[in-house]
């Protein structure tokens, strides 16, 4: 009787343990366009680790501001370095690591209305879509049409007929044909390819944004956000990002 009372209490005990890291979960904060590939590894997280994760996707510069602003969370994953050094800097994020690339590229809707053959026939374009300023795609975009010289941009700005807080903003008006083109990255416009038509970008005016992940410095679960991070860079994460359209670091 006494080893059968053992037996049930190491039983109640594995149960116990397991119910408690099942309701472990951790949260994401991550850029728009890191939507997809993320949604897949953190299926992958879940079953292996069995600990929740929870997704928070906004534009860059969103993000920043819910975690200056004290939102709770685990990881940060930024479309680019400025917003990432800023967390650094304010001790709100650990040491970041570059774990993906992308590059920008022209969208246009399904069949091409404006008929924009190319990136120098985008002013063609009458309703052109972009990002804000302070959203990595936004201020990607400035420097892209900086490159392309003064005339070419005032030609594009001119036409510009709305600005959004992030990439899949600018995603959804060219998808629906609310717009004739927009700039997005190459791995949303794979994620929306029935939809829209890719027009590329000169490398030699493009530019490569850089995504850095960081674990949060108050993350209520530093081991298991360190465990996100290490798929993200693993092989199988690697391979996972490359297919959706990303390059590796």
């Amino acid at each position: 009787m006494k080893k059968l009372v053992i037996a049930a209490l190491v039983v109640f005990a594995v149960a116990v343990t397991t119910r408690a890291d099942d309701s472990r979960e951790i949260t994401v904060f991550a850029a728009a366009s890191l939507r997809e590939s993320l949604e897949d590894l953190a299926r992958t997280f879940e079953a292996r680790s069995h600990v929740k994760v929870r997704l928070n996707f906004a534009g860059s510069q969103e993000l920043r501001t819910q975690i200056e602003h004290g939102a709770a969370g685990d990881v940060i994953a930024s479309a680019d370095q400025k917003h990432m050094d800023a967390l650094v800097t304010a001790k709100l994020a650990g040491a970041p690591k570059t774990f993906a690339r992308n590059t920008p590229v022209v969208i246009v809707p399904k069949g091409n209305p404006a008929k924009v053959g190319s990136f120098d026939q985008l002013p063609n374009a009458k309703k052109i879509v972009i990002g804000v300023p302070e959203v990595p795609i936004g201020n990607y975009t400035v420097q892209i049409l900086d490159k392309a010289g003064a005339p070419f941009k005032d030609k594009v700005m001119a036409n510009v007929a709305s600005r959004e807080l992030n990439v899949r903003q600018v995603l959804a008006k060219v998808s629906l044909g609310e717009a004739d083109a927009g700039i997005v990255y190459r791995t949303d416009a794979m994620a929306a390819k029935d939809k829209v038509e890719i027009i590329e970008i000169p490398a030699k005016i493009n530019v490569v944004a850089e995504y850095p992940v960081a674990v949060l410095a108050k993350a209520p679960q530093a081991a298991a956000a360190k465990a996100f991070v290490d798929l993200l860079l693993s092989n199988d994460g690697q391979k996972r990002l490359t297919a959706a359209g990303f390059v590796a670091p």
